[in-house]
């Protein structure tokens, strides 16, 4: 019973009422307008000559871009539909959503019309039933008598009339709910691009979350050795040396933080700074040879020869390499190799396999984010060990895209 009557009393089924109730109120004015009420003017053209108007008007008004705004804001007020996103607040980009609103605007009137009529009808006819039983003369419903002797039931009728409109309103609601979901609802093109955007959005915020992954866990990994072994040395130059590479370090860590938060805040015309490209590697180099690591490196690129995202890109693979090594392997040599060859950039970073936990280095998310960033290039990355060394090999095409 509950089910029954609930969504005679919700919220929701009255004010989409009211949302049904406005297009009756517009096609009463035009119908006032033209042909105008008088007596001599037939039911059926009083109808017809008021739709043809009322539809001629609203196809007219469907051509105002921001119609279909205002549409999508009442039924999202009105309508209350489950999410807000169904129902579309956008003005009109093309002739296909003009048609959208028109053909909108016309089913609203014309099911708001005859919603009205029917509250109309069922208010008066109840009104008149109940009141029976008090009239001197039999009662008159659209032109017919019906028989006195039933006045006294006849009050019984009005509940089950009133309950009968009420599931009408209820069921006239969710059909012009379903007809603004699918007609002011966003369109093929507006659900793509949407789509898209947010697609942009979340490989975005990988990219950031891969940058602060790479900076700030080679930073912290540099700082912990530099320090960990200037406390075992004790030596003042070495401790004078392992402040420096930790000051440094932190520096370069706070510069790609700064950087990747004024992404992050999305401010126009906020001055982020220069990400670090391959011109960048010496110092990363430097750094783990600080941290207790050997490093030798051989680099044959031609200046310029690498466009900007592909250095960039080189650069945090590199990054995340030498910390995953830095961080398993501490005091192992690092061996890097970077060449172009045949329209393709070629990096080969090795070191042996012999330290403690390098069996935890060939996973893990710095690994994961390194065959992204090879994937987005077009190129593949590879990491395992080969006999005695963990090898890490990257190839990127020059011509991003092929």
């Amino acid at each position: 019973m509950p089910t029954i009557i609930a969504p005679l009393f919700a919220a929701t089924t009255y004010a989409r009422w009211l949302h049904l109730l406005v297009g009756m109120v517009f096609a009463g004015m035009v119908l006032m307008v033209y042909p105008g009420i008088e007596e001599g003017v037939g039911w059926l053209r009083l109808v017809t000559s008021a739709a043809a108007l009322d539809s001629v008007l609203l196809a007219l008004a469907a051509l105002v871009p921001a119609m279909r705004r205002a549409e999508g804001v009442q039924a999202r007020l009105l309508l209350m539909p489950a999410r807000e996103e169904d129902i579309g607040v956008e003005r009109s980009r093309g002739w296909a959503d003009r048609r959208r609103t028109a053909t909108w605007l016309i089913a609203r009137v014309a099911l708001g019309m005859a919603v009205g009529l029917l509250s109309v009808n069922t208010l008066t006819v109840s009104t008149l039933l109940i009141g029976s039983p008090y009239r001197d003369t039999p009662l008159v419903l659209y032109g017919h008598a019906l028989p006195a002797g039933g006045d006294p039931w006849y009050p019984l009728l009005a509940p089950v009339l009133l309950f009968g409109a009420g599931w009408a309103l209820v069921w006239a609601g969710r059909l012009q709910l379903a007809m603004a979901v699918r007609l002011l609802g966003p369109s093929p093109a507006e659900r793509l691009a949407e789509a898209e955007l947010r697609a942009e959005r979340l490989l975005e915020r990988n990219r950031l979350a891969r940058e602060l992954h790479d900076s700030i866990g080679h930073a912290l990994t540099v700082t912990v050795l530099q320090a960990g072994a200037a406390r075992e040395v004790g030596d003042p130059a070495f401790v004078a040396k392992a402040l420096e590479v930790i000051e440094e370090t932190g520096r370069r860590a706070m510069d790609d933080l700064e950087r990747t938060l004024v992404l992050l805040r999305d401010r126009p015309g906020g001055a982020a700074t220069e990400q670090p490209g391959i011109e960048r590697l010496p110092q990363l180099f430097d750094a783990a040879r600080a941290a207790g690591s050997p490093v030798e490196a051989w680099i044959d690129v031609p200046r310029g020869a690498l466009p900007g995202v592909l250095s960039r890109e080189t650069y945090r693979i590199v990054q995340e390499a030498v910390t995953n090594l830095l961080r398993h392997s501490p005091g192992e040599p690092i061996a890097v190799r970077i060449a172009v060859r045949d329209g393709e950039l070629e990096l080969r970073c090795v070191n042996a396999t012999t330290g403690p936990g390098r069996s935890r280095a060939s996973g893990g998310k710095g690994l994961r984010g390194i065959r992204e960033r090879a994937a987005l290039l077009g190129g593949e990355a590879s990491a395992g060990r080969q006999d005695d060394e963990w090898v890490l090999s990257v190839r990127l095409p020059l011509r991003l895209g092929v």
